[in-house]
């Protein structure tokens, strides 16, 4: 699904690369340490990403925390990264709905998660372990026009 959306969509070819290859622009000479993200944001539970897969080829991926409006934990954004990479090997994908629970989207991530990260200005780029182009998962949805 995520390579057929990578043609079309209006990110760089290096962007692409990326992407296609799972590397990363963090890297240790940048203060991030995947495995210490991972083991923080495993401290803050509750909550989970839940994906269905149609025969008709559309995932629904859900937000599924409401007793916090369905905000981002720890755990959640960790699971939020295993889901991303399932979708991108579904080759029967054609398209994803993604809900939050009990009638509300999301009201954003666990701030308690983020603060643990570091300073304010790493610590939402960090959010994600897999943040393979260091601005979180905000970089893994694919638009096309």
């Amino acid at each position: 699904m995520a390579k057929s959306l990578l043609k079309t969509s209006s990110l760089s070819g290096r962007t692409k690369l990326l992407h296609q290859t799972g590397l990363s622009l963090y890297s240790t000479s940048h203060g991030f340490y995947e495995e210490e993200v991972k083991k923080k944001l495993e401290q803050f539970p509750g909550g989970s990403i839940d994906l269905q897969k149609e025969d008709n080829g559309i995932g629904i991926l859900t937000l599924n925390n409401p007793s916090k409006m369905n905000a981002f934990s720890g755990v959640m954004m960790l699971q939020l990264l295993e889901k991303v990479i399932e979708l991108e090997n579904w080759t029967e994908g054609k398209g994803l709905i993604v809900r939050g629970a009990k009638n509300t989207f999301s009201s954003g991530s666990d701030l308690n998660a983020v603060k643990s990260l570091g300073t304010p200005e790493t610590s939402f780029n960090k959010c994600c372990a897999g943040s393979r182009l260091g601005i979180g998962w905000r970089s893994r949805i694919y638009y096309s026009m």
